[in-house]
């Protein structure tokens, strides 16, 4: 019997109550906890965790190399300071010994200190740094919150779903997936111009403008690197985007939705995607 994949969710922030700690993301690690395989054990162990104080290395992810810890769903939750340079060196040695990673952000520079890890910080694009090459993107999407800047796609509000395109062949993460939660400012991903292992798989279509904008770029395991996935915004695993009666933090002011809750099918999509990117990373596709 195989034993479980070991799953790290971490944040990029210390623990704080009014704000997107790792406990908002309570239903991603109990589903991720609650896979099965063949024989009807856990397939995944499932570890979560805010990072330590801001200013001083990780002790998790400045050494992850060395851990054994198998992938890293990476909650870039932090306005720029979230990573030191010891912690990218440690995520980027993970990847490069064979770990899988998940690495997400949102609006903004929301989660811009991923820049600096190897490969996949590369798909990550923010208004400060590393903005998006097509400049023509470099303009407001949602236009209903005036404090956030682009990249700020709106696909929706918290709570209800968005319909997902697969982009070319459709990749193993997107079996069965045909929607995914919703968020009124999604942050941009693309493919590094440099990276022949990269591609983006999904892309989902602005409320606002219409424009279609990428939602996920996946990255073949090579040269033993692992696998990993760069996602647009961690709001497609978050508690409030799948059920906004869980709460968010105060500074969230937009209306939630609720089509997520009147659809077993756009619901069944997203634990579908949760189930098919953790299998993928894990090589247990």
């Amino acid at each position: 019997m195989a034993r479980p994949s070991k799953i790290l969710i971490q944040t990029t922030i210390p623990t704080t109550e009014n704000d997107w700690h790792v406990g908002r993301f309570s239903m991603l690690r109990d589903q991720l906890a609650g896979i099965r395989d063949a024989d009807g054990a856990p397939a995944f162990e499932v570890v979560a965790r805010d990072r330590g104080p801001l200013g001083a290395p990780d002790p998790v992810l400045s050494s992850l190399d060395t851990s054994d810890f198998d992938q890293l769903w990476l909650f870039a939750v932090d306005t720029g300071d979230g990573l030191t340079a010891e912690d990218c060196g440690g995520i980027s040695r993970f990847r490069a010994r064979g770990g899988a990673m998940m690495v997400t952000r949102d609006h903004f520079d929301l989660g811009a200190s991923v820049c600096s890890l190897g490969g996949v910080g590369a798909a990550h694009f923010f208004h400060s740094k590393n903005p998006d090459p097509d400049e023509s993107r470099r303009c407001r999407d949602d236009q209903l919150t005036t404090d956030i800047d682009w990249p700020n796609y709106h696909s929706g509000a918290n709570g209800d779903f968005q319909p997902v395109t697969a982009v070319g062949e459709r990749h193993p993460i997107l079996q069965g997936v045909d929607f995914l939660p919703a968020h009124p400012h999604e942050g941009a991903v693309g493919k590094p111009a440099d990276d022949d292992t990269a591609r983006v798989v999904a892309t989902g279509r602005s409320l606002v403008s219409g424009r279609d904008f990428n939602l996920a770029v996946a990255f073949e395991p090579a040269e033993g690197n692992g696998p990993a996935v760069a996602q647009s915004t961690f709001h497609h695993f978050a508690d409030y985007n799948w059920d906004p009666s869980r709460g968010c933090p105060s500074f969230v002011t937009e209306a939630p939705g609720d089509g997520l809750a009147r659809s077993a099918e756009a619901r069944a999509s997203t634990r579908r995607y949760v189930e098919n990117l953790a299998r993928w990373l894990g090589r247990r596709d």
